[in-house]
């Protein structure tokens, strides 16, 4: 893996681990604002603590070295959730501030997931 890579990796890798970190802690405390936010977009408030420890986790799962699959499993997580988030402030209409959030850390989740290094990577091995 070139320098060049390594660095947007890592600085990508680190703006998604405190973007998913912020977000899942805001969660989990339920701030009023995340509150508001899951109301008007028609979600239980259940979800949040939900959402919030499993970002949490899917963070640690990216950072530690080791557990391939795991971090495939995080990567995908993270996907799911930013798309899924774009998707659902676009359903009830709103404007580009609320996407910027989702659209910033789905950005940063594919590009951490393709300048991984080797080592991060799950390789599947068939005989």
């Amino acid at each position: 893996m070139s320098k060049r890579n390594k660095i947007i990796y890592w600085v990508a890798t680190l703006w998604l681990a405190l973007g998913m970190a912020s977000t899942g802690i805001v969660q989990l405390i339920k701030l009023d604002e995340e509150v508001t936010m899951m109301t008007r977009l028609g979600y239980p408030l259940y979800f949040l603590p939900i959402i919030g420890v499993w970002k949490i986790l899917g963070v640690i799962a990216v950072l530690l070295p080791g557990f391939p699959l795991v971090k495939e499993w995080a990567y995908a997580g993270f996907f799911f959730a930013m798309s899924s988030a774009i998707l659902s402030h676009f359903a009830v209409g709103d404007g580009g501030k609320e996407f910027f959030g989702p659209v910033l850390l789905l950005f940063l989740t594919v590009i951490s997931w393709y300048y991984r290094p080797l080592d991060r990577k799950f390789i599947s091995v068939n005989p």
